[in-house]
């Protein structure tokens, strides 16, 4: 029997708490619009940036360049986004939110205000310390690749 103990490796810890966050936040705005994990990933930043490419959505949000493509289909079809020639280089697609897009990010913002009340309340006063540690990491991790 090995004393490596799985429960207790942070990268574990990190990955399965990051997947459990993501779905419980999921359930709460697929009860609302019908939009997938990845739909939700691309307005949210779409919503940050304004109007980009799938490359810029690709490289920011970690996804595969084809799941943003996808997403963005979806999005596009459901009236959430347009899609036009990128201005700066013509072999890419440039997404922005239209109205109907941004009106359901309005409505995501407070859901996922909602959702970090939670989060909030269970860390018992301890958020700050919480966010600070992850900052850290995210930091140092960052300026290693």
């Amino acid at each position: 029997m090995s004393d490596f103990d799985l429960d207790a490796f942070l990268p574990y810890q990190v990955n399965v708490l990051a997947a459990r966050m993501s779905r419980e936040f999921a359930e709460r705005y697929r009860a609302r619009f019908g939009i997938s994990v990845a739909e939700w990933r691309v307005v949210a930043h779409l919503s940050q940036t304004g109007p980009v490419s799938v490359r810029e959505i690709h490289a920011r949000v970690d996804m595969d360049k084809s799941k943003v493509s996808r997403a963005a289909q979806r999005l596009e079809a459901a009236g959430y986004l347009r899609k036009r020639p990128h201005p700066g280089d013509r072999r890419l697609v440039e997404l922005s939110l239209t109205p109907k897009g941004q009106a359901m990010m309005a409505e995501l913002t407070e859901i996922a205000k909602a959702y970090q009340t939670d989060l909030a309340a269970r860390l018992d006063g301890e958020k700050p310390a919480f966010q600070a540690a992850i900052q850290r990491l995210l930091d140092r991790d960052g300026a290693e690749n």
